[in-house]
């Protein structure tokens, strides 16, 4: 399957700033890259491009005063099949997980393992441990709150997410994260691509999604508990513990949003790399 990806953002700047972003494929997927139109700005600005904490690549500029517009094309190679599932993969101990998967097992900014460990034990300890268990906190997480653009809030917590029953979808991954952590098991927040492919297409316009990966059995599954059912085609840009270490755009001055476009969807691969494709699985065979 082709997926092609891409955004046009412009920001209008009131003074000088800096202008930090996490807007670029992430490596493991850089191989899967068909086609590109690389990272733009307008007017022409330098970028420095740099590996952040989490692994992700960042960039930063500084930007003039006045319009500043961002852009992005990517065509992207991907098996169109729906994400695997971990079903009753067994639990990884907390004494053997490996050292990288620590950091996403404590709280965090916006997911306080300490408030929430009481409710998450009560919940679902009764749950097997492992594959089970996680899925039983994202069935919850999707039942329990309700999708609202309108109560959106950029300080909102997972604990405040609880019991306040409003969502966005970086709310419905923190909560989850929140939950799998008091329960020991690592969760790490991603945000990135997600098209409406094999879905009925929503008719909102498109935006950046966030989910988490979950670690279990020695490897790291996706889940979803916005959607709550494996997905094709998803394309991550960046992870870190909560949406804190991962945001899109962090400028350091004044400015309004003019204009925000994000695109992910399916599109016809050209023959002539269709007929490759197909010669190759052959020879392979």
């Amino acid at each position: 399957m082709r997926i092609r990806v891409g955004y046009d953002i412009c920001l209008n700047i009131k003074q000088p700033s800096a202008l930090h972003t996490l807007m670029d494929i992430e490596p493991a997927r850089r191989k899967d890259i068909l086609d590109e139109t690389p990272f733009s700005v307008s007017p022409d600005i330098t970028s420095e491009v740099y590996t952040d904490v989490f692994g992700n690549t960042a960039r930063r500029l500084f930007v003039p005063v006045g319009p500043v517009q961002l852009s992005y094309r990517a065509d992207v190679s991907d098996s169109g099949l729906p994400e695997d599932t971990p079903g009753d993969a067994p639990e990884t101990p907390v004494q053997q997980l490996p050292r990288e998967c620590l950091p996403y097992l404590t709280g965090s900014r916006y997911c306080e393992t300490d408030k929430l460990g009481k409710f998450a034990w009560d919940k679902f300890g009764s749950v097997p441990a492992g594959g089970r268990r996680v899925q039983a906190v994202a069935d919850f997480v999707h039942g329990h709150l309700k999708f609202d653009y309108l109560k959106a809030r950029s300080t909102r917590t997972a604990s405040e997410a609880l019991e306040e029953g409003y969502a966005v979808c970086r709310d419905f991954t923190h909560l989850t994260i929140a939950l799998c952590r008091a329960l020991n098991i690592p969760a790490r927040y991603c945000n990135g691509f997600l098209g409406d492919i094999g879905v009925p297409v929503d008719p909102n316009p498109m935006d950046f999604c966030a989910w988490c990966e979950v670690f279990i059995n020695g490897r790291w599954y996706t889940f979803d508990s916005r959607h709550n059912e494996p997905r094709i085609g998803r394309i991550v840009l960046a992870r870190g513990r909560d949406a804190a270490d991962v945001p899109m755009m962090s400028t350091f001055g004044p400015h309004t949003l003019d204009q925000f476009k994000v695109m992910a969807e399916e599109i016809a691969e050209p023959v002539a790399e269709t007929e490759s494709r197909k010669q190759q699985m052959s020879a392979a065979a």
